[in-house]
């Protein structure tokens, strides 16, 4: 989780808890990884443990990751494919359109899209 930048526009534990996701999406943590402790967090980050403990508790609250007494949280097994498929569904819905649209705009046809030398 290092380098991670806070923005102002959003609540520190919201923005910890995307980069979770993201951590869980690019296959940095894979089901069964125990995440960093709260304190771990907290400490590193110089965050108020209550702020680590949210994020952590939202991510429970999705069954992305889930609390073992004692030991910590870990990432599920389907919190992947969970992820990614609210991912994809998000990206249609709201990212797509305003690609798409940009695409047509600029008249950019498949072949334009597509690395030289790479044919549909």
């Amino acid at each position: 989780m290092s380098d991670i930048q806070w923005s102002d526009g959003a609540p520190i534990y919201r923005q910890l808890k995307e980069r979770v996701i993201a951590m869980m999406l690019d296959g940095i943590l894979k089901p069964g990884d125990a995440l960093p402790s709260v304190r771990q967090v907290a400490a590193e980050y110089q965050l108020n443990p209550i702020t680590v403990s949210r994020a952590y508790q939202e991510l429970a609250d999705e069954a992305l990751v889930e609390k073992r007494r004692g030991l910590g949280m870990f990432m599920t097994e389907e919190a992947a494919q969970k992820l990614r498929g609210s991912e994809r569904e998000r990206f249609l819905n709201e990212e797509w359109p305003l690609v798409l649209e940009r695409i047509q705009r600029l008249g950019l046809t498949l072949q334009d899209l597509l690395p030289p030398g790479k044919t549909p």
